[in-house]
């Protein structure tokens, strides 16, 4: 429905603000004094959740905003920040009015840096111009470029992910290992994201094998116990070297091996024994 806000003196508004996370959980929030529905979404009453003006430009510069909060409601908490469940959300902010339900999106972007302070938090949000700073021209480099199954290494992301339970908890490394699947050492550098447990949408990265175990970057919750489902993406190190005997792939290296670095000139020249 179209609808013309503040056209009258006064008028039962509030803002609202939508976050889409990217494990597939949407939360809303607004500054009414109660619950609002709007959309099919419940949107809870988070008064202490402010955004600053919104700020939109014609030109090409990006448009930006800030939400700043308390850690005070039960969908933000700040094991879930530090786990990094925000990151890369989509967000959509606006006005509606809080007895008919109208409302009008005033601003639609993603979180991008996100800090904690005390019991509060503070999310800048970006939107899509911010795309428009990237600078698309890739760099050399004797690594890989490409993202491990994405576009340019061309292989099948389907072929190398597994789902698997969690057999062995081992808190003080931070490590789990799950049963039968590929060796662990295959999942080096590799990502996984739990399917049930405490963790259930969380996304956590590989960083190490140790035996069987798989030492994750993020930690882990308490709670987690044996049976856990999750879903696993092996790894790669982005050499030509693997690119070429593990996955027979060197022709889609996105990569420069050979070239000469910058060290070149400071090199040594060999020593004529």
């Amino acid at each position: 429905m179209s609808r013309v806000f503040f056209r009258e003196e006064l008028e039962p508004t509030a803002t609202f603000w939508r976050v889409m996370r990217t494990d597939g959980v949407a939360l809303g929030f607004t500054s009414h004094d109660r619950d609002l529905w709007l959309d099919g979404l419940l949107h809870r009453a988070a008064p202490g959740m402010l955004p600053s003006a919104v700020r939109r430009t014609a030109d090409l510069g990006a448009d930006s905003v800030d939400v700043h909060g308390a850690l005070t409601h039960d969908a933000i908490s700040a094991e879930d920040l530090a786990a990094g469940r925000f990151d890369g959300a989509q967000v959509q902010m606006g006005v509606a009015d809080w007895e008919t339900g109208d409302l009008a999106t005033l601003y639609r972007g993603e979180i991008g840096a996100i800090s904690q302070e005390a019991a509060g938090f503070s999310a800048e949000l970006l939107s899509a111009k911010a795309q428009l700073e990237i600078d698309p021209v890739p760099r050399t480099s004797p690594t890989c470029r490409a993202q491990f199954c994405g576009p340019g290494c061309t292989l099948s992301a389907a072929r190398f992910t597994h789902e698997l339970r969690v057999t062995t908890v081992d808190f003080d490394a931070n490590a789990v290992a799950f049963a039968a699947g590929p060796p662990a050492e295959q999942f080096r550098d590799g990502s996984l994201r739990w399917l049930s447990g405490p963790q259930a949408g969380g996304a956590n990265t590989v960083v190490d094998v140790q035996g069987e175990l798989l030492v994750l970057e993020n930690a882990l919750d308490p709670a987690l116990e044996p049976g856990a489902l999750a879903r696993l993406r092996e790894g790669c190190d982005h050499t030509i070297a693997t690119c070429a005997a593990r996955f027979a792939n060197s022709l889609n290296f996105q990569g420069e091996p050979s070239l000469p670095g910058n060290d070149l000139l400071t090199r040594l020249p060999p020593s004529s024994a």
